[in-house]
């Protein structure tokens, strides 16, 4: 279904329709269907735009199956083809959203996939020039919100923002544990209208209006992880 000239509640309709058919409750949250620039709203739930050769669709949507939740995001070209400054963007998220995932180990702090999911977005927008300046201090001054502005992920479970411990009394970050369940989901996104803070580069338009998110549901297993969405495709074909 997607294609140019659909409209984003259409795709919605059809996979809560789905949803339902193979048994489940439902949607577990209000589905994200968001084509082209509506991908820089972080909960755009409006999802009454048609859908444009050229622009990428982001979808946002898990279902509810005996009171569990998912919580699943792709990002697809509508038309046969995708942009350079798409790709290259696609493949920066991808990648962050890989070294996060190598991070959900039993007993690592729940900040590290965070941290190695900022580490490769920051590096990767160096490169790109969208940002400037040395690594560990963009890191430490959180320059990344300018593109990645959200967690990489929280608990999944009879909420889908379930809950869980995060911090000790001490402040220090508690560990993964085996059963824990978590979202991994890193994201670039460039506003059409995005003004850079002092000190930091202009953006070139061919950037402009890019969304792009990739989250997997991923079990915290006795020696590693499972990621629990993994016959979702996430690799671009070519």
């Amino acid at each position: 279904m997607i294609r140019p000239g659909v409209y984003e509640y259409e795709i919605q309709a059809k996979m809560e329709h789905i949803f339902r058919r193979e048994g489940a409750m439902g949607p577990a949250y209000p589905s994200i269907v968001a084509t082209g620039e509506n991908a820089c709203v972080l909960h755009y739930i409006e999802n009454n735009q048609v859908l444009k050769d050229g622009d990428l669709l982001l979808i946002d949507a898990g279902c509810a199956y005996d009171y569990y939740n998912a919580d699943i995001t792709r990002t697809w070209p509508v038309g046969n083809r995708i942009s350079s400054e798409q790709r290259i963007l696609y493949d920066l998220v991808l990648q962050a959203q890989l070294a996060a995932i190598e991070k959900v180990q039993p007993n690592l702090p729940f900040n590290a996939f965070h941290d190695a999911a900022t580490r490769t977005i920051i590096v990767g927008l160096v490169d790109l020039g969208l940002l400037k300046g040395d690594v560990d201090t963009l890191i430490k001054e959180k320059k990344h919100k300018a593109f990645f502005m959200h967690g990489t992920g929280h608990f999944l479970g009879l909420d889908v923002h379930d809950a869980g411990l995060l911090r000790n009394p001490d402040k220090t970050w508690q560990p993964f544990a085996p059963g824990n369940v978590v979202t991994v989901e890193p994201g670039i996104y460039i506003s059409p209208d995005y003004e850079p803070e002092e000190g930091q580069p202009q953006v070139d338009q061919r950037w402009r209006g890019i969304g792009i998110r990739i989250e997997d549901d991923v079990l915290v297993t006795e020696t590693g992880h499972e990621v629990l969405t993994a016959a979702v495709p996430k690799v671009l074909n070519g």
